[in-house]
């Protein structure tokens, strides 16, 4: 069936959506979005067809316009349960009537099971709804049993003897029993709007619950109506409905139909959507990384997100800022220069992606500025720190100045094989054309001597923003002795007072932050945006210079490929 989705707000047409039988889809939004009242609006609009689920109303007795509905499950109560629970004080919560009803029908099936034996009938003693509640209710909490006594549903453990009643349960059992007997008093081919299926459950139980609901009714399509992206992305390929905002006066809303599932996963996006902020991508992990201690408090209004290796980064930044006609969001990464030059450097910048001018994070917190903030701060001669750790970072690079050199060799031997193999070629034999002067126009040699002249130069000139934006080692803060010289026991230390001082806004904080900011290029990125598509210049050995003609075959051939070296980067 197709629905149709509510009024938007902007003028543009409803969107529909197609629905089958065992399917699902979510609605999700951030708090105060206006997803309960967008659900209503579908709800009402389907009359019979819709049945709504509240494990908060269930529980705890709230009055909800869903009880008025022609398929509530209040409609399906028999009158003699209903005119009970209009006596009874306090009033029973809807859970208690939905297990009446459950032992009502058990009594029904089974006298008429009795009475069909008794006319000679042939007949057979066929599952019930209570059946199948056990059924599940067993399966989701195993060592668990339910019972049935006196007209009543009892519960009990394996490892106890006594049984108990449903007054017993924590709330998220009942939540799972509300769900499991409800769910089986839906109208057949019916839509079931679930609201916060995740409320009371454990996240590791609430997947695989719904999984077995929507088995046990597959001639049904369930709606979620939820903030949880963990929960959403775990309906695999359903269609998600993002509502951003409610026009409560015109009953109108700004939402959007999500699209597929691109390389960035539904939980992530769904997880940055609903930020409604700025997104940065960063590298590391988000519970040990100096990038996830540090960039938050760096950009404090953005949504930070680790996502582990600088190729993630790259290309989450830039999916995510292709589906911007959706999200109407900005999003911006941040890698480590590590041993790119300046042209992959500039490249990156042009696609919103932030590199600093040190070689990675470590090299970061030990900018001149910072090293003198952090002098100050612990009580020290801020002149005296930074001499001591510039002289001890030149010795360290001088002793390792060779192998530095020769990494980066490694890695501009590598940028260029990967850009020259990737040339269209039609048979092999162009392609060993092509491939037949490779190593000779590399001259990895003379990339290696150019990269040691550099280095020497740095050294004897003592360049010390230079060295930090090329001297890669992890052991850096350690070896240079700075967190020692400020007062601080270890490199820890050193990292944990830094964070500690970008946590409150003093001007201590905004010279960190200031002089991240511009190690960053921070600002003059966020100012300009991308025009156009760039394509990523050759890597070009130092000291080597192409001839005209290879200039011109080389641009072209750069041209033909501009698109899949973009997507490649």
């Amino acid at each position: 069936m197709e629905l149709r989705l509510p009024p938007r707000n902007d003028g543009r047409q409803a969107q529909t959506i197609s629905l089958s039988p065992a399917m699902s889809f979510v609605i999700i939004g951030a708090n105060g979005a206006g997803k309960t009242r967008f659900t209503d609006a579908i709800i009402q609009s389907l009359g019979e067809k819709a049945f709504s689920l509240s494990a908060l109303d269930a529980l705890y007795n709230r009055k909800s316009s869903d009880d008025n509905l022609p398929s509530s499950l209040r409609r399906v109560l028999s009158p003699a349960i209903l005119a009970q629970a209009e006596k009874s004080t306090p009033a029973p919560t809807l859970i208690d009537m939905l297990l009446q009803q459950l032992m009502h029908d058990e009594l029904v099936n089974l006298i008429g099971y009795k009475l069909a034996i008794a006319d000679g009938r042939k007949t057979e003693l066929r599952p019930t709804r209570l059946d199948r509640v056990i059924s599940l209710w067993q399966e989701v909490f195993p060592g668990n049993r339910v019972l049935t006594e006196s007209g009543k549903i009892l519960f009990a453990r394996d490892i106890d003897t006594n049984a108990y009643s449903a007054v017993r349960l924590s709330a998220g059992e009942k939540a799972v029993l509300y769900y499991a007997g409800a769910v089986l008093y839906a109208p057949a081919g019916a839509i079931i709007f679930v609201d916060s299926p995740e409320m009371f459950l454990h996240p590791t139980l609430t997947a695989s619950l719904w999984n077995r609901l929507e088995a046990m009714r597959s001639d049904c399509t369930f709606c979620y109506t939820t903030h949880d992206t963990e929960f959403t992305a775990s309906r695999d390929s359903a269609p998600a409905i993002w509502v951003r905002d409610c026009d409560s006066q015109k009953d109108a809303w700004n939402y959007e139909v999500l699209p597929p599932e691109s390389k960035i996963s539904s939980e992530l996006y769904l997880t940055l959507v609903g930020t409604r902020k700025p997104v940065l991508f960063i590298e590391g992990d988000s519970q040990h990384s100096i990038d996830a201690k540090l960039y938050p408090l760096i950009f404090p209004d953005y949504t930070v997100r680790s996502l582990g290796s600088c190729n993630k980064v790259i290309e989450s930044t830039r999916t995510f800022n292709d589906l911007s006609s959706f999200h109407k969001m900005d999003s911006f990464g941040i890698v480590d220069r590590d041993r790119r030059d300046d042209a992959e450097v500039a490249y990156l910048r042009r696609k919103k992606i932030m590199v600093p001018n040190v070689a990675e994070i470590e090299n970061m917190l030990l900018i001149e500025e910072i090293v003198r903030t952090m002098a100050e701060v612990a009580g020290k001669d801020p002149d005296r720190v930074f001499f001591k750790v510039k002289r001890a970072i030149l010795s360290l690079f001088k002793a390792d100045l060779n192998q530095q050199a020769l990494l980066h060799t490694r890695h501009r031997v590598k940028r260029t094989f990967e850009y020259r193999v990737d040339a269209r070629c039609e048979n092999v034999g162009m392609l060993e054309e092509h491939l037949s002067d490779l190593l000779k126009e590399v001259n990895p040699t003379a990339v290696y001597d150019e990269f040691c002249r550099q280095f020497h130069k740095y050294e004897q000139a003592g360049d010390y923003e230079s060295i930090l934006r090329v001297f890669n080692q992890k052991s850096i803060l350690i070896s240079c002795n700075v967190a020692q010289l400020c007062g601080l026991q270890s490199r820890d230390k050193y990292i944990e007072a830094l964070i500690n001082i970008l946590r409150h806004n003093t001007p201590h904080a905004e010279r960190i932050r200031a002089a991240v900011r511009k190690c960053l290029a921070a600002d003059e990125l966020q100012s300009v945006q991308p025009k156009r598509k760039e394509v990523q210049p050759h890597p070009q050995s130092p000291g080597q210079k192409d001839s005209p003609e290879k200039r011109f075959h080389a641009k072209k051939k750069r041209q033909r490929h501009r698109d899949r070296t973009d997507r490649k980067l």
